[in-house]
């Protein structure tokens, strides 16, 4: 994390990913699905804005570290889950609450909603 960047929501969710192969969600680091926190982080020097996920566990393992890009397509599947396409995977996010799933969504939209203008 860099000192120009900041936190704009934080919120409990879980994280996982679409497996293509078997055809389900799996959850991202170590075997159990616990909680991470989640965070967007902005970058006002260049207008950048990434999805940070760190364990809640003592080892707080990054689970996600995901920038949001330009086009990206925020799926708000249900109250408590969304998911959205990176180059690479397909990322869900699993929330501990309604309210959470909320928060997160509109920074998202704000973010993409920043990024696409290409200022602030």
């Amino acid at each position: 994390l860099s000192n120009s960047e900041s936190s704009i929501c934080q919120v409990r969710a879980t994280v996982m990913v679409y497996d293509d192969t078997n055809k389900r969600w799996v959850p991202v680091g170590s075997d159990s699905p616990a909680f991470s926190r989640i965070q967007i982080y902005h970058n006002p020097a260049t207008n950048t804005y990434r999805v940070v996920g760190r364990k809640m566990q003592a080892d707080q393992q990054v689970v996600i570290n995901c920038p949001i890009i330009k086009g990206m397509k925020y799926n708000q599947a249900t109250p408590n889950f969304h998911q959205w396409r990176d180059a690479r995977q397909v990322w869900g996010l699993n929330f501990g609450s309604k309210d959470d799933a909320a928060l997160f969504a509109k920074s998202m939209m704000h973010a993409l909603e920043a990024v696409s203008q290409g200022s602030i």
